[in-house]
């Protein structure tokens, strides 16, 4: 894996557990035979895709978190409340 790659990657994608599943994801989608969307010389598909990352041309969407650089969503105070509230 190229350090180079991976730095530029983490600064798109700050979490590293979500970056490491966003690059693999991408590095099966090259290696069943997806089109890289940048040239690059690594024969390594894990590079490319992180490369990808590094260069802004992918993103990911949480299903409850929206699209990444969404802030996240605050939880309402009223249905945390009415959660903690024992049953009688």
């Amino acid at each position: 894996m190229n350090n180079d790659y991976l730095k530029k990657a983490e600064a798109v994608i700050k979490d590293k557990k979500v970056l490491s599943v966003v690059a693999a994801k991408r590095a099966r989608q090259l290696a069943l035979g997806g089109r890289p969307m940048v040239k690059c010389n690594a024969k390594n598909f894990l590079d490319v895709a992180l490369l990808e990352i590094g260069e802004g041309l992918l993103d990911y969407t949480h299903p409850e978190f929206g699209t990444m650089g969404d802030p996240m969503p605050e939880a309402p105070v009223e249905a945390a409340a009415e959660e903690a509230k024992p049953e009688a």
